[in-house]
Protein backbone atom coordinates (compact mmCIF):
# COMPACT_ATOMS: atom_id res chain seq x y z
CA UNK A 1 0.00 0.00 0.00
CA UNK A 2 1.37 3.45 -0.91
CA UNK A 3 2.22 6.06 1.68
CA UNK A 4 -0.43 8.38 0.16
CA UNK A 5 -3.18 5.85 0.79
CA UNK A 6 -1.95 5.37 4.36
CA UNK A 7 -1.86 9.10 5.13
CA UNK A 8 -4.52 10.26 7.55
CA UNK A 9 -7.05 12.74 6.20
CA UNK A 10 -6.41 16.38 7.09
CA UNK A 11 -8.84 17.72 9.75
CA UNK A 12 -11.08 20.44 8.37
CA UNK A 13 -9.78 23.05 10.80
CA UNK A 14 -6.19 22.54 9.58
CA UNK A 15 -7.03 22.67 5.89
CA UNK A 16 -6.43 26.45 5.41
CA UNK A 17 -3.04 26.31 7.14
CA UNK A 18 -2.04 23.23 5.15
CA UNK A 19 -2.97 24.88 1.85
CA UNK A 20 -1.10 28.06 2.80
CA UNK A 21 1.92 25.93 3.76
CA UNK A 22 1.88 24.32 0.33
CA UNK A 23 1.73 27.78 -1.27
CA UNK A 24 4.61 28.91 0.96
CA UNK A 25 6.77 25.93 -0.04
CA UNK A 26 5.95 26.47 -3.71
CA UNK A 27 6.75 30.19 -3.47
CA UNK A 28 10.08 29.57 -1.72
CA UNK A 29 11.04 27.21 -4.54
CA UNK A 30 9.77 29.48 -7.32
CA UNK A 31 11.23 32.68 -5.85
CA UNK A 32 14.68 31.75 -7.13
CA UNK A 33 13.58 31.61 -10.77
CA UNK A 34 14.60 34.18 -13.37
CA UNK A 35 11.03 35.51 -13.39
CA UNK A 36 10.91 36.24 -9.67
CA UNK A 37 11.85 39.94 -9.83
CA UNK A 38 9.30 40.85 -12.55
CA UNK A 39 6.68 38.85 -10.66
CA UNK A 40 7.48 40.74 -7.47
CA UNK A 41 7.07 44.08 -9.24
CA UNK A 42 3.78 42.98 -10.80
CA UNK A 43 2.37 41.65 -7.53
CA UNK A 44 3.29 44.86 -5.70
CA UNK A 45 1.77 46.92 -8.52
CA UNK A 46 -1.61 45.20 -8.64
CA UNK A 47 -1.92 44.84 -4.85
CA UNK A 48 -1.77 48.62 -4.45
CA UNK A 49 -4.73 49.13 -6.76
CA UNK A 50 -7.05 46.12 -6.71
CA UNK A 51 -5.41 42.73 -5.95
CA UNK A 52 -6.07 41.22 -2.47
CA UNK A 53 -2.76 39.37 -1.82
CA UNK A 54 0.07 41.52 -0.33
CA UNK A 55 3.53 41.40 -1.97
CA UNK A 56 5.19 40.70 1.39
CA UNK A 57 4.69 36.96 0.84
CA UNK A 58 6.84 36.84 -2.28
CA UNK A 59 9.26 39.48 -0.97
CA UNK A 60 9.86 37.42 2.17
CA UNK A 61 10.37 34.23 0.17
CA UNK A 62 12.86 35.89 -2.16
CA UNK A 63 14.77 37.52 0.70
CA UNK A 64 14.96 34.18 2.49
CA UNK A 65 16.30 32.57 -0.65
CA UNK A 66 18.88 35.29 -1.37
CA UNK A 67 19.27 37.55 1.71
CA UNK A 68 22.11 39.60 0.17
CA UNK A 69 19.79 40.77 -2.61
CA UNK A 70 17.12 41.82 -0.12
CA UNK A 71 17.65 45.56 -0.62
CA UNK A 72 17.21 45.16 -4.37
CA UNK A 73 14.03 43.17 -3.85
CA UNK A 74 12.71 45.76 -1.39
CA UNK A 75 13.42 48.52 -3.91
CA UNK A 76 11.61 46.65 -6.69
CA UNK A 77 8.66 46.01 -4.37
CA UNK A 78 8.53 49.67 -3.32
CA UNK A 79 8.64 51.02 -6.87
CA UNK A 80 5.98 48.54 -7.99
CA UNK A 81 3.70 49.39 -5.09
CA UNK A 82 4.01 53.17 -5.51
CA UNK A 83 3.34 52.79 -9.25
CA UNK A 84 0.29 50.71 -8.42
CA UNK A 85 -0.85 53.39 -5.98
CA UNK A 86 -0.91 55.84 -8.88
CA UNK A 87 -3.12 53.41 -10.81
CA UNK A 88 -5.44 53.18 -7.80
CA UNK A 89 -5.58 56.98 -7.61
CA UNK A 90 -6.40 57.14 -11.33
CA UNK A 91 -9.18 54.56 -10.91
CA UNK A 92 -10.72 56.67 -8.17
CA UNK A 93 -10.20 59.94 -10.02
CA UNK A 94 -11.32 58.97 -13.53
CA UNK A 95 -13.02 55.57 -13.59
CA UNK A 96 -14.96 55.47 -10.33
CA UNK A 97 -18.39 56.41 -11.71
CA UNK A 98 -17.97 54.00 -14.65
CA UNK A 99 -17.83 51.10 -12.15
CA UNK A 100 -21.51 51.61 -11.29
CA UNK A 101 -23.26 52.97 -8.22
CA UNK A 102 -23.54 50.63 -5.24
CA UNK A 103 -27.04 50.07 -3.92
CA UNK A 104 -25.67 49.79 -0.35
CA UNK A 105 -23.78 53.10 -0.41
CA UNK A 106 -25.06 55.29 -3.27
CA UNK A 107 -23.62 58.39 -1.61
CA UNK A 108 -20.20 57.52 -3.10
CA UNK A 109 -21.67 57.68 -6.62
CA UNK A 110 -19.64 54.85 -8.09
CA UNK A 111 -17.34 51.94 -7.35
CA UNK A 112 -20.03 49.25 -7.22
CA UNK A 113 -17.75 46.64 -8.78
CA UNK A 114 -15.08 47.31 -6.16
CA UNK A 115 -17.51 47.04 -3.26
CA UNK A 116 -18.89 43.78 -4.61
CA UNK A 117 -15.69 41.98 -5.64
CA UNK A 118 -12.62 43.28 -3.77
CA UNK A 119 -12.01 41.83 -0.25
CA UNK A 120 -11.70 44.58 2.35
CA UNK A 121 -13.51 47.08 0.16
CA UNK A 122 -16.66 47.95 2.10
CA UNK A 123 -18.93 50.97 2.38
CA UNK A 124 -18.16 51.38 6.09
CA UNK A 125 -14.40 51.33 5.54
CA UNK A 126 -14.64 53.72 2.62
CA UNK A 127 -16.59 56.13 4.80
CA UNK A 128 -13.92 55.92 7.50
CA UNK A 129 -11.19 56.62 4.94
CA UNK A 130 -13.11 59.69 3.77
CA UNK A 131 -13.10 61.06 7.33
CA UNK A 132 -9.41 60.25 7.76
CA UNK A 133 -8.59 62.18 4.60
CA UNK A 134 -10.48 65.18 5.92
CA UNK A 135 -8.31 65.14 9.04
CA UNK A 136 -4.87 64.35 7.60
CA UNK A 137 -4.55 62.72 4.19
CA UNK A 138 -0.78 62.27 4.34
CA UNK A 139 -0.84 60.49 7.70
CA UNK A 140 -3.75 58.29 6.64
CA UNK A 141 -1.93 57.20 3.49
CA UNK A 142 1.34 56.62 5.32
CA UNK A 143 -0.39 54.48 7.95
CA UNK A 144 -2.11 52.36 5.31
CA UNK A 145 1.13 51.99 3.35
CA UNK A 146 3.12 50.80 6.36
CA UNK A 147 0.57 48.53 8.07
CA UNK A 148 -1.56 45.51 6.99
CA UNK A 149 -4.57 47.81 6.43
CA UNK A 150 -5.75 47.25 2.81
CA UNK A 151 -3.72 49.82 0.87
CA UNK A 152 -5.88 49.65 -2.25
CA UNK A 153 -8.86 51.11 -0.36
CA UNK A 154 -6.78 54.19 0.42
CA UNK A 155 -5.23 54.64 -3.03
CA UNK A 156 -8.56 54.46 -4.84
CA UNK A 157 -10.26 56.62 -2.19
CA UNK A 158 -7.49 59.20 -2.68
CA UNK A 159 -8.66 59.67 -6.25
CA UNK A 160 -12.34 59.69 -5.32
CA UNK A 161 -11.87 62.29 -2.58
CA UNK A 162 -9.46 64.51 -4.54
CA UNK A 163 -6.30 63.89 -2.53
CA UNK A 164 -3.39 65.52 -4.37
CA UNK A 165 -1.27 63.12 -6.41
CA UNK A 166 1.89 64.58 -4.83
CA UNK A 167 0.55 63.69 -1.37
CA UNK A 168 -0.22 60.15 -2.51
CA UNK A 169 3.24 59.71 -4.05
CA UNK A 170 5.16 61.04 -1.04
CA UNK A 171 3.18 59.18 1.62
CA UNK A 172 3.18 55.94 -0.40
CA UNK A 173 6.91 56.13 -1.11
CA UNK A 174 7.79 56.69 2.54
CA UNK A 175 5.37 54.13 3.98
CA UNK A 176 5.89 51.35 1.46
CA UNK A 177 9.68 51.75 1.40
CA UNK A 178 9.83 51.70 5.20
CA UNK A 179 7.75 48.53 5.29
CA UNK A 180 9.54 46.58 2.57
CA UNK A 181 13.08 47.61 3.53
CA UNK A 182 12.29 46.70 7.15
CA UNK A 183 11.26 43.21 6.00
CA UNK A 184 14.42 42.84 3.91
CA UNK A 185 16.65 44.14 6.71
CA UNK A 186 15.20 41.82 9.33
CA UNK A 187 15.57 38.82 7.07
CA UNK A 188 19.16 39.77 6.19
CA UNK A 189 20.04 39.87 9.88
CA UNK A 190 17.87 37.02 11.16
CA UNK A 191 17.13 35.10 7.94
CA UNK A 192 18.06 31.53 8.95
CA UNK A 193 16.33 31.89 12.31
CA UNK A 194 13.26 33.46 10.66
CA UNK A 195 12.99 30.68 8.10
CA UNK A 196 13.50 27.98 10.72
CA UNK A 197 10.86 29.55 12.98
CA UNK A 198 8.34 29.89 10.13
CA UNK A 199 8.80 26.32 8.93
CA UNK A 200 8.67 24.76 12.41
CA UNK A 201 5.69 26.81 13.62
CA UNK A 202 3.94 27.55 10.35
CA UNK A 203 0.38 27.15 11.64
CA UNK A 204 1.09 29.48 14.57
CA UNK A 205 2.57 32.07 12.20
CA UNK A 206 -0.50 31.78 9.97
CA UNK A 207 -2.82 32.28 12.94
CA UNK A 208 -0.90 35.32 14.20
CA UNK A 209 -0.90 36.91 10.75
CA UNK A 210 -4.65 36.35 10.44
CA UNK A 211 -5.23 37.96 13.84
CA UNK A 212 -3.10 40.95 12.81
CA UNK A 213 -4.99 41.31 9.55
CA UNK A 214 -8.36 41.18 11.30
CA UNK A 215 -7.02 43.67 13.83
CA UNK A 216 -6.07 46.00 11.00
CA UNK A 217 -9.65 45.90 9.67
CA UNK A 218 -10.94 46.72 13.15
CA UNK A 219 -8.40 49.51 13.52
CA UNK A 220 -9.59 50.98 10.24
CA UNK A 221 -13.03 51.41 11.77
CA UNK A 222 -11.70 52.88 15.01
CA UNK A 223 -9.05 55.25 13.69
CA UNK A 224 -11.52 58.10 13.47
Amino acid sequence: MSSDSQAAPIPWYRWPAVQIRRLYDWTIHWAGSRFAVPALFLLAFVEASFFPIPPDVLLTAMCLGKPKRGLLYAAVCSVGSVSGAVLGWYIGMSLWSALGTSATCPEFEGGAWMFEHIPGFTCAQFSVVQELYRDNAWMALFTAAFTPIPFKVFTIAAGVFDVALATLLFASAVGRSARFFLVAGLIFKFGPQVRSFIEKRFELVTLVFTVLLVGAFVALRLLH
